[in-house]
């Protein structure tokens, strides 16, 4: 199975690139992770709209077609740690490549977010784009920790 996190925005700092690559590299080979980061468009004075647009069809280039889409939304599902532990146990065995989507600036379209196969959140915080990128990637891991019986999670 592959987890493709799609997250608009380039630029991470070193903090957040070391701590991503830390948790990425203990992933199991049967469960691949890879981060693609897509270009946030420039803000000028173009329309909202303009700009998801531009955003949005960024983001599907990059996910490939029939993969279920997870969009990251503030307004999304909460989940604990064993319900996105649930959430990837269910993914695999339905043997679904899945992207988690997470916005730019801005957020997701509107009938981007609407179209995602689901929607959670991450936090009821306000989270920096790089820190929720690390959060993600933590609490993947950790889910995927849980289902194998590690002691990385406990109670």
């Amino acid at each position: 199975m592959k987890l493709l996190v799609v997250a608009v925005g380039q630029r991470m700092p070193d903090w957040a690139q070391t701590a991503w690559d830390d948790y990425a590299k203990r992933f199991p080979p049967e469960l691949k992770l890879e981060l693609r980061a897509v270009k946030t468009e420039p803000r000028g004075s173009k329309s909202l709209e303009t700009l998801y647009a531009a955003e949005r069809e960024r983001i599907e280039g990059a996910i490939a077609k029939g993969m279920r889409i997870v969009a990251l939304d503030e307004r999304g599902t909460a989940l604990t740690t064993k319900a996105l532990a649930a959430r990837l146990q269910a993914w695999q065995g339905e043997g679904d490549d899945v992207a988690l989507v997470i916005g730019g600036p801005d957020g997701l379209d509107p009938a981007f977010k609407a179209a995602a196969h689901e929607r959670i959140r991450l936090s009821d915080l306000t989270l920096p784009h790089a820190m929720a990128r690390v959060l993600l990637v933590e609490q993947l891991y950790r889910a995927w920790s849980v289902n194998a019986g590690h002691p990385y999670h406990r109670e």
